[in-house]
């Protein structure tokens, strides 16, 4: 049975809800935190002709108006003109802040782990072949200065560039006239480009663990440490018998095990273990590349007369206006006509958008951050355990924005406050249920621990039920699972492998 297939058409009437390109947009430019913001805006101005940066010195604030991005879409219910003609900036700067210096930083060439190792090799007096395997370990220690591959995996690795090498090598020699020449040449060939073994590759890695930093090419952790106490003069040392024949015990805080092993004193091992802990266990991230992260705070609150008042940190970003020069091309009638009207009024709508774009931004962070303050103010005064728990969503419906854009607003943010810079990430956190009825921030219970085990007997640690028990004192209800949980995300071991003899 055959079949045929149609072409059919048909019309259909549905509704569809198409998000404007400069919505997107206006996400982005609230997400971008400070310094990506600067260079955003540079590049506004580069692009676009009717834009330009203001001085310092003028102050005027922007109206802003919530059907304002509908009203830039259309040609017929803007006086563009009139904008053109005014000129309009976002303005509303701190004067005390008007003489900050900004610099630029200057990218600077770093050397890494590999190219200080490569400078040790070039300096021994080595054979070529010697330097070859030297440089196929050297490019196998990964980041942390361990050697991330087996020597015999070296070894392959450094056969296979011979494989590639011998054939043209051995060519050139064959071309030489001379023929006594030619042999000598085809001799030192076969002597150097002969394969390596697996005993050339143990050489040469002994001689590269006994490069700075102290520890490197190490295949474990326990190796790094047996290298950098071998280079203390160690060998016949506790700290060294410990590292070399009962690390795992050393790893698990078993003091007590060893002293009965070894036959001395607990507080020796201790003694010894407190020394190993000196050393460190990943040598080469010392030479890591990355670069110095630095923030630049978009608010600062300041505490003036008793209250704490929030300004936006915004001297160093470009203050936005129409170009003085488009203002005395607008004065000229005739030119508004055909391409150049076309021209000018898409710009122009493009500029107005991203001044209102921009001091909508602002005040947004600035709604946001007051009403951080007004609920954090406590921490402001007493400190980090007397942070209240504050979600998204609170914020959201105060400020009456949708709560992805209040995430977008704290997102990659910073504020400088009397008590340091911190993320507005921060001052958000679950809470958990006090015995006054009043709710406390999960970041306040930390720091509760902390504290505690701080404070704690280091004979007698304190355990998680103790961490209970004491919380429940300064009225905060917890499981002990929970604190646990907690104690694992501040990086503290657990009581038995806390105490102290």
């Amino acid at each position: 049975m055959s079949q045929f297939l149609k072409l059919h058409q048909s019309a259909q009437l549905r509704q569809e809800m198409r998000i404007n390109p400069r919505l997107y947009q206006a996400m982005e430019l609230v997400y971008m935190p400070m310094l990506d913001l600067e260079q955003y805006l540079k590049q506004e101005v580069s692009e676009n002709p009717l834009l330009e940066m203001g001085d310092a010195d003028v102050e005027q604030e922007v109206e802003l108006k919530d059907d304002a991005d509908d009203e830039l879409l259309g040609d017929d219910g803007i006086d563009w003109e009139k904008i053109l003609l005014d000129g309009f900036e976002v303005g509303g700067r701190r004067a005390q802040y008007e003489q900050t210096e900004h610099f630029e930083r200057t990218p600077v060439d770093t050397r890494d782990l590999h190219d200080h190792l490569q400078d040790q090799l070039h300096l021994l007096s080595l054979s070529e072949r010697e330097v070859r395997m030297g440089e196929e370990i050297v490019g196998n220690i990964n980041d942390d200065g361990m050697l991330a591959c087996g020597l015999d995996e070296a070894v392959t690795g450094v056969n296979g560039w011979l494989a590639e090498v011998r054939p043209t090598a051995i060519a050139t020699a064959e071309s030489i006239d001379d023929q006594a020449e030619r042999a000598a040449e085809l001799e030192e060939i076969a002597t150097l480009f002969r394969p390596y073994v697996l005993k050339e590759a143990e050489a040469m890695l002994k001689v590269i663990q006994a490069f700075d930093p102290p520890g490197i090419a190490a295949r474990d952790v326990r190796e790094s440490i047996l290298i950098q106490l071998g280079m203390r003069d160690e060998q016949d040392e506790l700290t060294y018998v410990i590292v070399r024949d009962h690390f795992d015990a050393l790893f698990n805080h078993r003091w007590t095990e060893l002293a009965k092993v070894l036959g001395v004193q607990p507080i020796e091992v201790q003694d010894a273990a407190d020394a190993i802990s000196h050393l460190d266990p990943k040598p080469g991230l010392k030479y890591s590349p990355e670069q110095e992260q630095y923030v630049v705070p978009d608010l600062i609150v300041e505490e003036i007369d008793g209250e704490y008042m929030v300004f936006a940190n915004d001297t160093s970003l470009p203050r936005l206006r129409i170009a003085q020069s488009y203002r005395e091309i607008a004065q000229d009638k005739k030119q508004f006509t055909g391409e150049n009207k076309e021209f000018i009024s898409s710009r122009l709508n493009s500029a107005h958008w991203m001044i209102q774009a921009i001091e909508q931004r602002r005040q947004t962070m600035l709604k946001v951050m007051n009403f951080i303050v007004d609920r954090q103010r406590d921490f402001f005064e007493r400190g980090v355990q007397h942070l209240k728990p504050l979600t998204l969503r609170e914020v959201a419906d105060y400020i009456e924005m949708h709560e992805s854009t209040v995430s977008r607003v704290t997102n990659k943010k910073y504020v400088q406050t009397p008590r340091g810079v911190y993320s507005l990430k921060y001052f958000f956190s679950s809470g958990l249920s006090t015995t006054s009825g009043e709710d406390i921030s999960a970041r306040g219970v930390k720091d509760k621990i902390k504290s505690l085990v701080a404070d704690e007997d280091t004979a007698k640690p304190l355990t998680d039920q103790a961490i209970v028990k004491l919380l429940m004192i300064d009225g905060v209800k917890i499981a002990r699972r929970t604190v646990a949980k907690y104690r694992d995300q501040l990086g503290v071991l657990p009581a038995r492998m806390r105490k102290r003899v």
